[in-house]
């Protein structure tokens, strides 16, 4: 996946997968990734979570520890995992539309 049209626009990807302009992000941006990803179908705990990541990765410039993930949307790590399982980095930041996070996501 390297640049799609969604909505009359051009949206870019990185070579592994993640979005250039993390501006240019929606939901249904979020889905065409997820799908990519393999998850077919969303529920509130996906989005609480990659709501969350998105909020704290445009408040302070970096992805969220994964602890912090926890601690905000009450969801357990093996959840997490359950619902994201290529990772939270690959899964969730990925279709949070943020670029490759850096440390321990």
């Amino acid at each position: 996946m390297e640049a799609i049209e969604i909505s009359n626009k051009k949206v870019e990807f990185s070579s592994d997968g993640y979005l250039v302009t993390s501006e240019l992000w929606n939901e249904d941006i979020a889905i065409l990734i997820a799908k990519e990803l393999g998850i077919q179908e969303f529920n509130e705990k996906h989005w609480a979570i990659i709501y969350y990541v998105r909020e704290y990765w445009m408040k302070n410039g970096t992805a969220p520890l994964i602890r912090h993930v926890c601690q905000h949307t009450g969801i357990r790590l093996g959840m997490i995992y359950e619902l994201f399982p290529m990772g939270p980095a690959k899964g969730a930041c990925r279709i949070a539309g943020l670029p490759r996070p850096d440390g321990c996501v």
